[in-house]
């Protein structure tokens, strides 16, 4: 058996890539999830199904929220785990700016009730699946870990920012907790095995499962928000990462985090970036089919261009991004291809 880690948000999309990678390492995941963006499967997440027949093993998981303190206590009792990575909380950016206070209760109070008990059973390792969000709109590019966080342009990004320095707080206060917050850019494409991918509950809110859904018939057209930002063809520009790169960063962490590091931040993305449109075109290319879009007003919240500078993660992670545009973009259409309606084969959400 190899060590226990307990994976919070692992049905979800970046979540459930990482249980893969980790049972692929040698670790025991332990999956907690509360279904809010999961499909679920009898009593467990579909994508945890579908990973215990793509490795034929089993996968232990509890059905439960961070805001449940009694229920978190008492998987603790039943394990040792010596770390955890924390994925789960509310991602949305628009919603966040529409429910701020629910963004701030589920996603602080889930955070500061997981540290605490984490706290109480002697776990002081955690790897936190943090966002570039944090940067707010650069004030320089590319970004790295030394570029000014806090200025969030959302109160998404804001409990992001907030749960990092609460961590960073702890690692202060007790020398032997030890922290890696993991910066993502904007993770994309799916499991080669077509299996397990992202699949958001209702109308996406990220570019390129709306663009999918667009290519598959989903989704009549996709709105480009805005066109007159200053960036190479007017649309914003992003640094998009395959999901399966971003994973093995998660391994990479872990083993970090045995060399008692402290808090550490690192940033994980490519650092390339690309425009909406060129998105938009790459799909066309990998589905082969034409990709109808609409010009829409920008959102709010929104900054024109954001991409990472990898370097501090490929110098003390030894962790890089290996897989290009039409790697991403080949898995992300085999994905959708093969399960047109995400996880549920019934009806359209």
């Amino acid at each position: 058996m190899g060590e226990k880690v307990l994976v919070t948000g692992g049905g979800g999309y970046i979540g459930s890539h990482c249980v893969v990678e980790l049972i692929e390492a040698g670790f025991c995941p332990v999956v907690i999830d509360n279904f809010s963006n999961t499909i679920r499967e009898g009593g467990v997440p579909e994508s945890l199904r579908r990973i215990e027949k793509i490795l034929d093993t089993a996968i232990e998981f509890h059905e439960l929220d961070l805001l449940d303190r009694a229920g978190l206590e008492e998987v603790f009792r039943k394990h040792r785990f010596t770390a955890v990575i924390h994925f789960a909380g509310l991602k949305a950016v628009g919603e966040s700016v529409e429910q701020p206070l629910r963004y701030y209760r589920v996603n602080l109070t889930g955070t500061i009730n997981l540290l605490e008990t984490m706290q109480a059973h002697g776990v002081h390792n955690i790897v936190f699946s943090s966002s570039a969000t944090v940067y707010g709109d650069p004030q320089r590019l590319p970004i790295d870990e030394s570029h000014p966080a806090g200025g969030c342009t959302n109160p998404y990004g804001k409990t992001k920012y907030f749960i990092e320095e609460m961590i960073k707080d702890q690692c202060e206060a007790e020398k032997d907790w030890n922290a890696v917050l993991l910066r993502y850019f904007n993770p994309i494409g799916a499991h080669s095995s077509g299996q397990i991918g992202e699949d958001p509950q209702g109308i996406p809110n990220n570019l390129l499962p709306y663009v999918a859904q667009v290519a598959i018939g989903r989704r009549e057209h996709l709105n480009v928000f805005g066109n007159d930002y200053s960036t190479p063809d007017g649309t914003g520009v992003r640094d998009y990462i395959h999901v399966v790169d971003l994973a093995k960063g998660h391994i990479a962490a872990l083993r970090k985090l045995k060399e008692n590091c402290g808090c550490k931040i690192y940033n994980l993305g490519t650092g390339t970036g690309y425009s909406v449109l060129q998105m938009v075109k790459a799909m066309e290319k990998a589905s082969g089919r034409e990709i109808q879009y609409k010009i829409a007003p920008r959102r709010n919240g929104d900054i024109a261009s954001c991409y990472a500078d990898p370097q501090l993660a490929e110098k003390e992670l030894g962790w890089k991004a290996s897989f290009g545009l039409e790697k991403m973009c080949e898995d992300l259409w085999r994905w959708q291809s093969q399960n047109p309606t995400g996880f549920s084969q019934g009806a359209e959400s």
